[in-house]
């Protein structure tokens, strides 16, 4: 999957000042902060695409709690954030989870599971509550970038394709909703017979030109083409009967596994599956900070707003830390 201008891949070597955990809207805030602070940034996610929760979760829905929006739609508010930050080019690790941050007297060494490895001076974790699982397909994983998907970042995308949703949840029926007026068809397969989701999303999807198909579950996937793409699907009840599906693209919206995974092994103190964080946003090792969702204090308020000012408030520090002749409050950035 192409990442944004200045992703690296596999294997990379990368030398910056400041390394970014988590490319949620934090992360990419916290991201173009530090450029304005005159810091070369690397930003690492597990996840193939910018965004964390917001373009995982809800890309369509409205967010109604960021300064200067009444309302934005989630992958509106990514895209806007991810232009933000690429005024100072940041590099792109997507797809790289870091799996180890080791001190070296003089900075941070980070490791990733894609066998990355990251010099920076210090470290910014913003990975949200976590790591990003998607719950996989039982079926069809060799379709995975060639018409299964688990993230749906631009709905224009899948314009004109018959689309196979596959889920309960908000996510699911939030998705099949937003490609209705778009694709050429949707059908929605869960396999129960009750949906997870917000009420007023069941009578929407209830009334709409959406296929509904429940209680079923997808059995097979098949392709065809030069590339074998998807070409149909055929699901089944739980009494046997078999449906057979024409789909170019299916999304899974199984939900998704939260999970710190290595930052638990990473010495940092944590309360409430969260990093402890002082009033610099330091943590317990040196130069490692923490902002957004994944960090935790006393009174901490976990809002996206907040997690912008978090973010400036830890750059600002990691700036006098790096360079001590610079000063932890810049000015404006008017005055830039």
């Amino acid at each position: 999957m192409t990442g944004p201008a200045g992703a690296v891949g596999a294997g990379s070597e990368v030398s910056v000042d400041l390394l970014v955990i988590g490319a949620g809207p934090t992360g990419l805030y916290g991201a173009y902060y530090a450029g304005f602070r005159g810091m070369s940034v690397a930003i690492a996610d597990a996840l193939p695409e910018v965004g964390g929760q917001i373009a995982a979760l809800y890309p369509e829905k409205l967010v109604f709690d960021v300064a200067g929006f009444p309302a934005v739609r989630g992958q509106d508010l990514v895209d806007r954030l991810a232009e933000q930050a690429g005024r100072w080019s940041p590099t792109y690790l997507l797809g790289h989870g870091v799996t180890t941050v080791d001190d070296t007297g003089e900075g941070i060494v980070a490791t990733t599971d894609a066998g990355a490895r990251i010099s920076a001076g210090a470290v910014l974790v913003c990975g949200g509550i976590g790591n990003f699982i998607p719950r996989e397909l039982p079926v069809g994983s060799e379709y995975l970038g060639r018409g299964l998907r688990y993230f749906v970042p631009r709905l224009d995308e899948l314009a004109g394709q018959d689309v196979v949703v596959v889920g309960g949840g908000d996510s699911a029926l939030d998705w099949a909703l937003s490609l209705e007026p778009i694709a050429s068809s949707v059908t929605l397969v869960h396999r129960r017979k009750q949906f997870r989701a917000h009420e007023r999303s069941v009578e929407q999807v209830h009334a709409s030109s959406v296929r509904i198909l429940t209680p079923y579950e997808v059995e097979k996937i098949s392709g065809d083409g030069a590339n074998g793409a998807v070409s149909e699907v055929v699901v089944a009840s739980s009494d046997g009967d078999r449906v057979t599906l024409p789909a170019q693209s299916v999304v899974a919206a199984l939900g998704f596994i939260a999970d710190l995974g290595p930052i638990e092994q990473w010495r940092l103190e944590l309360r409430r599956r969260r990093i402890l964080a002082d009033r610099t946003m330091r943590t317990n090792r040196e130069r490692v900070f923490a902002a957004g969702d994944i960090s935790d204090y006393d009174g901490k308020v976990s809002l996206i707003s907040i997690g912008f000012g978090e973010a400036a408030l830890a750059v600002n520090h990691i700036a006098a830390l790096l360079d001590p002749a610079r000063s932890i409050t810049p000015g404006h950035s008017s005055d830039a």
